[in-house]
C-alpha cells in the first residue's frame, strides 16, 4: 500500500470526535504504519502489521478499533474488543492511548495485568467495558474464573507477537484464541516475523492486508551505532565516562541480568549519575515510579533488562547502551529501537568484552 507524507488523519476516514481528540493531543499527521493500516482496518479487514518500535503502531490499531466500537455502541457497555500485549507497562500505555484517543467517545475500557491485586480490575470488569487491554496470564486467570466473557467479541488485537514468543506466552495466547468467536476482525502486529510467529499469524488471520514499515529486523537508519572493545572490569568506568557527556540527555542502559542491572545502577549512583534499575524483581509500583521519573527527566539514566525495557515508550531517549551484548540479533534491533523514535536521531553504544566476541559473529549484520 502506497503512503503519502501529505496525508492527514481526516483523509484516513476517521470520525470528527476522534479527529478532535487527536488534535487536542497534538497529533497532526499520521505515521506511515497508521496511513497503511487504518483505512483497511476501518473497512473491517484483518491486518498483518510488521512494524518496529517507535512507528506509531499503537494508534494504528486503537483508532480504528475505537471507531468501530463507537459506531455500534449500545446503552450498556459490552466487551467487543480485546487487545493482548506481553508486558504490564505496554498494557498500561495502550490503556492511556484508549483514554486519549477516545476522550470524546462514550466508551469504557479496562486494563488488566498481573503483579498487582486483581480485585480492582474485577470491579472494573463487572461495571462493564467495551474494550479490554490485557496481559496473557491475568486474562487467562480471569477467564477461567468467569470474570471475562468473550462471546460477543468483534475485534481481537495481538500486539508484540514476537515478544510473546520470546517470553514463552504463545501457549497462553493459543488458549485465549481458542475462546474467541470464529467470526471476528483480527489485527496482528510484530516487529519481526520468525517462522513460529508467521505460522501463528496464518492461523489467526483471514485474507489479511499486510502492512510493513522498515525492513524486518533492520536497525533504524537514523541511529549512530558504535562498538567499544573493553575489558570486563573496565565496563562500568567506560559507561560513566560516556554518560557524563553533555549530549547524553536521556540514556537507556541494557543489562543481561537483573542483578547486573542493580549493580550498574548502584555504581552510577556512586558516581553521581542519577539512575534507576527496572526488571522483573521490582514491584509494579517501583517500576512505574522509576519510569515516570525517567519520562519527566528527573532521572537521566534507566538501567533495564530486555523484558522490562519492552514497555518503555519514551520518544526522547538520546542514547542506548548495550552494557552486555545480546546473543540474538533481533534483541539488538529491539534495544536500539528505543532511541531515534518519532523522527528523531539517536546513538547506540555497545560494549564487547572477550567472552562476548561470539555474539558479534551472530549479530555481525547489525553491529
Amino acid at each position: 500500500m502506497g503512503v503519502s507524507a501529505a496525508v492527514s488523519f481526516g483523509e484516513l476516514g476517521l470520525v470528527p470526535p476522534i479527529l478532535r481528540a487527536l488534535e487536542a493531543a497534538g497529533y497532526a499527521r499520521p505515521t506511515p504504519i497508521q496511513q497503511a493500516a487504518i483505512p483497511p482496518a476501518l473497512q473491517g479487514r484483518d491486518i498483518l502489521g510488521c512494524a518496529q518500535t517507535g512507528t506509531g503502531k499503537t494508534a494504528a490499531f486503537v483508532l480504528p478499533l475505537l471507531q468501530r466500537l463507537d459506531a455500534d455502541a449500545g446503552d450498556d457497555p459490552c466487551l467487543r474488543a480485546l487487545v493482548i500485549t506481553p508486558t504490564r507497562e505496554l498494557a498500561a500505555q495502550i490503556g492511556e492511548s484508549f483514554a486519549t484517543y477516545g476522550a470524546q467517545l462514550d466508551l469504557w475500557h479496562a486494563v488488566i495485568f498481573g503483579g498487582v491485586p486483581d480485585k480492582p480490575q474485577i470491579t472494573e470488569l463487572r461495571k462493564g467495558v467495551d474494550a479490554l487491554v490485557a496481559t496473557p496470564g491475568r486474562l487467562l486467570d480471569l477467564l477461567q474464573r468467569g470474570e471475562v466473557d468473550l462471546r460477543k467479541l468483534e475485534v481481537f488485537v495481538l500486539d508484540e507477537a514476537d515478544r510473546m514468543l520470546d517470553m514463552g506466552f504463545l501457549p497462553d495466547v493459543r488458549r485465549i484464541v481458542a475462546k474467541l468467536p470464529a467470526k471476528r476482525q483480527t489485527l496482528f502486529f510484530s516487529a519481526t516475523m520468525p517462522d513460529e510467529i508467521r505460522k501463528l499469524a496464518e492461523g489467526l488471520l483471514h485474507d489479511p492486508v499486510s502492512v510493513a514499515v522498515a525492513r524486518v529486523a533492520e536497525p533504524i537508519e537514523r541511529i549512530d551505532q558504535r562498538l567499544y572493545f573493553v575489558d570486563k572490569g573496565d565496563k562500568r568506568r567506560l559507561l560513566v565516562d560516556l554518560l557524563r557527556r553533555d549530549d547524553v540527555r536521556r540514556a537507556l542502559v541494557f543489562s543481561r541480568t537483573k542483578h547486573g542491572a542493580n549493580r550498574i545502577a548502584e555504581y552510577l549512583g556512586q558516581a553521581g549519575l542519577g539512575s534507576a534499575a527496572i526488571h522483573g524483581n521490582k514491584s509494579q509500583g517501583a517500576r512505574t515510579r522509576a519510569l515516570e521519573a525517567f519520562r519527566r527527566g528527573d532521572l537521566r539514566v534507566m538501567v533495564a533488562t530486555d523484558l522490562a525495557a519492552r514497555g518503555i515508550d519514551i520518544d526522547d531517549v538520546t542514547h542506548v547502551v548495550n552494557f552486555d551484548l545480546p546473543n540474538v540479533p533481533e534483541t539488538y534491533v529491539h534495544r536500539i529501537g528505543r532511541t531515534a523514535r518519532a523522527g528523531a536521531s539517536g546513538v547506540a553504544w555497545s560494549f564487547c568484552e572477550s567472552e562476548e566476541r561470539p555474539y558479534l559473529e551472530i549479530g555481525r549484520a547489525h553491529v
